[in-house]
């Protein structure tokens, strides 16, 4: 059984999902893949991961890194997991790119373009948003693609991390003029 809880956070409704192991799921309302692998029987009940789960994102939304990760119990295949696992070593206030990701995953120097492909779906389906950092992957270029809460959700929270984005976007633009 699934139990779920709310939070209300800077930028709107966060559910929060749950199993005895641990945290399955924390998605903003209406993102791209909400709730999924939340299964249809479910109850509203308040568990320790929760209040844990709270507290974590009271830290984070204060501004501040939180020095502890609730339980968390995330549901996917090998490759998924490693690349979850991969997010979770990002340090606060820092980006990685997908390549990069691919190529510490895959053990090598230079991953290639569908290795890189295939860690975006994987970010993409992150199902523990936040906690789980996929907002620090940006592309290869620097560009801030591939958030399922929204392009916008993921510039708030690497700022709230004092990431320069202004430094990101220059990257895009000054790729764009070259391509011109």
């Amino acid at each position: 059984m699934k139990y779920v809880s709310t939070y209300c956070s800077p930028l709107g409704k966060i559910l929060m999902a749950a199993d005895e192991a641990g945290l399955t799921g924390l998605w903003f309302e209406r993102q791209k893949y909400y709730a999924a692998g939340l299964d249809e029987e479910h109850a509203e009940k308040n568990l320790p991961v929760f209040a844990k789960t709270k507290e974590w994102l009271d830290i984070y939304f204060s501004g501040r890194e939180p020095d502890f990760t609730p339980p968390l119990h995330m549901v996917g295949t090998d490759f998924r997991r490693s690349v979850w696992e991969a997010l979770l070593e990002i340090p606060y206030g820092e980006t990685r790119t997908y390549a990069e990701i691919a190529r510490r995953i895959n053990g090598e120097k230079g991953g290639t373009g569908m290795a890189a492909r295939a860690v975006g779906g994987a970010v993409g389906h992150n199902p523990v948003s936040i906690i789980v950092p996929c907002h620090r992957v940006v592309g290869s270029n620097g560009s801030l693609t591939g958030y399922a809460g929204g392009v916008e959700k993921k510039i708030y929270l690497l700022e709230l991390e004092k990431v320069d984005v202004t430094g990101l976007f220059a990257s895009v633009q000054k790729t764009a003029r070259r391509n011109k």
